[in-house]
């Protein structure tokens, strides 16, 4: 299955990533941004927003009224606003202006819990991280990969499917898949590389 994936889609995780960043500040701002909204919607924001605040101290000291009309478009922008400031007072204050790479660190930042932070970890540090958003809940319980229904146990259930390094990736392929091809009303069987090996192939 996941070999498949990564013929149909292929690169790194940061080569699939389809939120513009340089750094793993800028990937954690953007993912924050991201929540209930388009990665292209966020994608139209974060040059301005990165180029009046470049590190975090920069937009920890920002004034919170040009932060949310900076990013006003991306929606729930004055609580995103408090989010992405108070993660940037955290990294700035606690972790000396680098976003930290462990796990524990990174759930305790404001507006972070461990998708964000698995998103930050594969993809901006090359760690594994295996983010489970609606995509992947919705894809690997239509394979069969998973029963579990809590995003943590899913994430624990698919690890062991690909080598660590290649979690990031893998998490990457299965949300471009079914955006593409296993959607979640009317999923496209016909046109789908693992209907052969998907025990919910054509049950829509």
């Amino acid at each position: 299955m996941a070999d498949r994936l990564a013929v149909e889609y292929p690169g790194t995780a940061t080569e699939l990533c389809a939120l513009r960043h340089s750094n793993p500040y800028e990937l954690l701002t953007a993912t924050i941004l991201s929540a209930q909204t388009t990665d292209e919607r966020v994608n139209m924001v974060t040059p301005a927003l990165f180029a009046k605040y470049p590190r975090p101290e920069d937009l920890a000291a920002a004034d919170p009224a040009e932060v949310e009309e900076l990013i006003r478009t991306t929606g729930f922008f004055r609580n995103k606003t408090k989010s992405i400031m108070g993660m940037a007072a955290a990294v700035t204050e606690r972790f000396g202006g680098e976003v930290p790479h462990r796990m524990s660190d990174l759930v305790t930042l404001p507006g972070v819990g461990r998708k964000t932070a698995n998103v930050v970890r594969s993809v901006a540090m090359g760690e594994p991280g295996l983010p489970v958003d609606t995509h992947v809940q919705r894809l690997s319980a239509r394979l069969g990969l998973t029963t579990e229904t809590d995003p943590v146990k899913i994430e624990y259930d698919l690890n062991p499917l690909v080598k660590a390094s290649e979690r990031g990736a893998l998490s990457l392929r299965l949300i471009l898949h079914g955006r593409a091809v296993c959607k979640a009303r009317k999923p496209r069987c016909d046109a789908c590389v693992l209907a052969d090996i998907c025990p919910s192939a054509y049950t829509f």
